[in-house]
């Protein structure tokens, strides 16, 4: 069984934020600092600043992260 992850993101490069969700942070990192994600391939090099490391299923963890995508800037 594996437990989902909702991370924040942020670029050195330009301070923005990106949030997201995964069964694997430090391969999901890996691949953002990589460049092979279209969505955060102009901002790479990230650091993760923020893990959830709690949810059961996709569906749950895909909930959190469009409560924090809701909030202004992931600031809360």
């Amino acid at each position: 069984m594996h437990t989902f992850t909702v991370y924040i993101l942020e670029s050195l490069k330009t301070g923005k934020r990106y949030i997201g969700h995964t069964c694997g942070i430090n391969k999901r990192l890996e691949q953002h600092n990589s460049g092979n994600n279209k969505a955060t391939k102009s901002g790479k090099p990230w650091k993760l600043i923020y893990t959830e490391s709690c949810f059961a299923t996709r569906g749950v963890a895909i909930t959190r992260e469009r409560e924090l995508k809701s909030w202004k800037g992931g600031n809360r």
